[in-house]
């Protein structure tokens, strides 16, 4: 029986921007104040993911053993480090080196640890807001950001009385409205750059869900201020799928694909769409009406 395991550790580290083939002003351009020397730091939480069977003790990997694994090949080595020279992989002035983006750390992190554990995925935190995840595909990673917007709404289909819309959404269906602190996450992937260890420009990313999404949905009510919604009704499901359609092309035009995109309407309710397939899947205490759950 085949089973996955996650294990979290954490370290603390520093790192800077810098490419020696550019000059001051390419590099201030292309990184912005993430150039700064001596560089700046970050808490970073880590989340190795492994798979195997059980064995007669009921584990897939001794515990014990994986921490002093991971503790040896990774924490150890990086807590506390400079990470442009802590391992060659960053090491700028080598030309096969690349920079210490979080989605190329997460890359070197599966590196170490892949001749030790079955590893499936390492997902590396830079802060709450920035992650990536690697799973072995040579310079194939995902990068994440989350933000968040405050929208009201109602739930209600306009073809269908009052009455029946309690019946379908209960108290969403309520004449005016009511509101959410929308949590939003983006997951982009693409093909890391060798030298800059980017799978696309972080704060072209953050500008394209900014400027198609937040922007335009903050401090609003969906139903009568975003045209999509004068007809459609605005679920948690439905603004996922609205969201991931805005953003698909921009994802585009910065040189990456856009993979998935999670709305948390709140501590209890999400719904997640990703573009390759449109498939929604929904946390076990989201209901939906068959209908809207079918899109």
């Amino acid at each position: 029986m085949k089973c996955t395991i996650n294990r979290r550790a954490q370290f603390s580290a520093s790192h800077r921007y810098w490419l020696p083939e550019l000059s001051d002003a390419e590099n201030q351009a292309k990184f912005g104040l993430c150039t700064r020397a001596p560089g700046h730091g970050h808490n970073y939480e880590l989340f190795v993911s492994m798979e195997g069977d059980l064995d007669e003790y009921g584990m897939v990997l001794n515990l014990s053993d994986v921490k002093r694994v991971i503790k040896h090949e990774v924490t150890s080595q990086l807590d506390f480090s400079y990470l442009n020279d802590v391992w060659p992989e960053f090491q700028i002035d080598r030309p096969e080196a690349g920079l210490t983006t979080t989605e190329n750390i997460a890359r070197a992190i599966w590196q170490r640890l892949a001749p030790h554990l079955p590893i499936t995925n390492v997902q590396l935190f830079e802060t709450s807001n920035l992650w990536a995840d690697y799973q072995g595909n040579d310079m194939e990673a995902y990068l994440s950001i989350s933000t968040h917007f405050s929208a009201a709404h109602r739930l209600a289909l306009p073809t269908l009385t009052l009455e029946q819309n309690s019946e379908i959404y209960g108290l969403c269906a309520r004449i005016n409205g009511h509101g959410h602190n929308y949590h939003l996450e983006v997951t982009i992937k693409g093909e890391m750059d060798p030298r800059t260890g980017m799978i696309a420009d972080l704060v072209e990313f953050q500008k394209a869900v900014n400027t198609y999404v937040v922007k335009p949905f903050d401090h609003t009510f969906l139903n009568k201020d975003i045209p999509y919604f004068a007809e459609v009704v605005p679920t948690a499901e439905n603004i996922a799928i609205h969201i991931r359609d805005l953003l698909r092309e921009p994802i585009k035009e910065i040189g990456a694909s856009l993979h998935k995109v999670k709305l948390i309407e709140s501590p209890n309710n999400s719904a997640e769409v990703y573009c390759e397939d449109a498939a929604i899947s929904m946390t076990p205490k989201q209901t939906a009406t068959p209908e809207l759950a079918a899109v």
